[in-house]
């Protein structure tokens, strides 16, 4: 890597801090992927229990008994706030991969001299 430019070192460097930014957002986002279909999944089958059916939900390490139609209230305004956190981490994700492409045409130019190519 000596013969390579300081430049082109700085950004390969930089190249792999956006790799590792983006495996983390994307780890984030299947994260919160399965929160969803777990919080769905819990609607699903709360939509099958009677109405006036007993209820329980924990809150910390206590578990409290709670009427249905609160709990699937607030069922929905959790798979909401994933869902709008989901869709950020999906933009950050484009961005950080728009960025990687970039950075990434860069270097080949850099390392290469060619011109570089259109995706």
């Amino acid at each position: 890597m000596s013969s390579v430019s300081p430049r082109v070192q700085q950004q390969l460097a930089m190249l792999q801090q956006i790799q590792q930014q983006l495996q983390t957002v994307m780890g984030q986002k299947a994260q919160y992927e399965m929160a969803v279909k777990e919080t769905n999944r819990a609607v699903e089958e709360l939509k099958e229990v009677a109405d006036d059916a007993p209820v329980y939900v924990n809150v910390g390490t206590v578990m409290m008994q709670k009427d249905k139609e609160k709990v699937l209230a607030e069922l929905g305004e959790k798979a909401e706030t994933l869902d709008l956190r989901i869709k950020s981490l999906d933009k950050q994700a484009k961005a950080l991969q728009a960025k990687f492409e970039q950075l990434q045409a860069q270097i080949k130019q850099a390392v290469g001299g060619g011109a570089p190519q259109a995706s």
